[in-house]
């Protein structure tokens, strides 16, 4: 429809008239762009919105699970310093008492880790959806850093636990888990 009112108005040599067309052309073409680069952007920072919380939701439960294990190895160690003490004479515990703190003090937690919403991101090249610098930050620290892969892996093969658990008959060990 444009294109034929604009060769009309070239056969007619009507100047203006070709100008209001271009302009107009210039114009709708100009409105279309910006409107898709408007909903674009919505559609991005709705993105953003959701990765954020996803992410921050993710970080409150590795947050929850740090402390958990803050606690459950403070109990091990803990029952591996009455173990000693009984041992070297500075404290009294009964047999079974004593058992039980040299048994817990072998044992070791390992924490499934709540990091799908970060693998997505890095591997998508997404992160940057994150825009709080701080939030995005602290998920490359505790994703990143092997501190619960060591401990686990320190847990597991501690020559403690190996020389206790080799030593330790199996019955004698379920009966002491189950307790």
């Amino acid at each position: 429809m444009i294109l034929r009112r604009v060769i009309e108005h070239v056969g007619k040599q009507q100047w203006t008239a070709i100008w209001i067309d271009l302009v107009i052309v210039v114009v709708g073409v100009f409105i279309g762009i910006q409107v898709s680069n408007w909903n674009e952007a919505r559609a991005t920072n709705r993105r953003a919105a959701e990765f954020t919380e996803q992410l921050t939701t993710d970080l409150r439960e590795e947050a929850w699970g740090s402390q958990l294990l803050v606690e459950y190895n403070g109990d091990v160690l803990a029952n591996a310093e009455r173990a000693a003490a009984a041992l070297d004479g500075r404290t009294v515990l009964s047999d079974a008492a004593l058992l039980v703190s040299a048994y817990r003090a072998t044992q070791y937690k390992q924490k499934l880790r709540r990091r799908s919403t970060y693998d997505e991101l890095t591997s998508t090249g997404s992160i940057g959806l994150i825009r709080n610098r701080e939030l995005r930050d602290t998920a490359m620290r505790v994703y990143t850093v092997p501190t619960y892969d060591n401990s686990a892996k320190e847990g597991r093969e501690s020559l403690y636990r190996q020389a206790f658990r080799m030593s330790m008959p199996t019955e004698v060990q379920r009966a002491l888990a189950s307790h």
